[in-house]
Formats: structure tokens, sequence, C-alpha cells
């Protein structure tokens, strides 16, 4: 059996290509890019990292794998967002991990909930959500192809 490295890493500026692709593949297949998304994958360090967010990097076997971003709402709160696994390592458990280090992380910013916003027909993405804990709560959010909300509290 194969020995298998899944390693998590912070995101540095080399990764925005990786942060771009992977997250344009899973929204240009079920949705459309809305401008905000253009702006969030080609330039992450200003609309994330500098306002307080991270973005957290999956290693595969030494191979950029999945990336997925805490958007700084408030002190207490973050939002779970683009979170994507690079097509040839899903089915890995590596967009759980990405979960459950981003849930790790935000714990350790000092938040005290997440929020996601996402869409029902990403069936893998929303049972993941739920098994991370997540709860569904009413839909209040800014992007047009979200119809789910969903909320984690943290103790």
């Amino acid at each position: 059996m194969e020995n298998v490295a899944l390693e998590m890493i912070e995101y540095r500026p080399e990764h925005q290509p990786w942060f771009e692709k992977f997250n344009r593949q899973w929204i240009e297949e079920y949705f459309w890019m809305e401008p905000i998304d253009f702006e969030v994958l080609q330039h992450p360090d200003e609309y994330i990292i500098s306002k307080g967010g991270k973005i957290l990097v999956a290693m595969y076997n030494n191979e950029i794998a999945g990336t997925v971003a805490l958007k700084f709402v408030d002190p207490t709160t973050y939002e779970f967002t683009k979170m994507a696994v690079d097509s040839k390592f899903r089915g890995l458990k590596v967009g759980q991990a990405l979960g459950e280090e981003a849930i790790s992380k935000a714990r350790s910013l000092g938040a005290t909930k997440i929020i996601l916003y996402s869409h029902t027909v990403l069936v893998p993405a929303v049972t993941l959500y739920k098994k991370l804990g997540f709860v569904e709560v009413p839909v209040d959010g800014p992007y047009k192809r979200s119809n789910i909300k969903m909320e984690l509290t943290l103790t």
C-alpha cells in the first residue's frame, strides 16, 4: 500500500494560478463566473488575505490538490468560501481535510461562527458541509448562484 502524504500549508502568492484554476473548474462546470469571482480568484491577496482572511492549500504527495478560503466577515465570523479540489484528487478525502483544517484555522483566529453559501446541485459539497457540522439557515447572501446558506457554531 502506497504511503500517501496529505499536508495543509498556508497560501502564498505563487499558489494563485491553482486557486483560480481549481475554482473555475467547478464554477464553470455547474454555473457561470460572476464578476466578483474573477476579482477574488485573480487577486486573492487583495480580496481575501489583506482583509484578514486566510487561504489554505492541500498538498497531496507534494502536488497542489485543493484550496479553501476563509473570508473575514467580522472578528467572530469567517465565510468558508472558494473550496475546490482538482478533479484528479476527488474521492481521496482532500475536501474533508481542507474543511477540517479551515475550521481549525477559524477557531485559532478567534471565530465563533463560520458561514458558507452554496447550491444544492453541489450534492457532494453540501453533504460534506453537513458532515463537518454545518446546518442550514435562511439564505441572505450576495451571490446570485447560491440557494443555500449554512453555518457552523464553533465552541
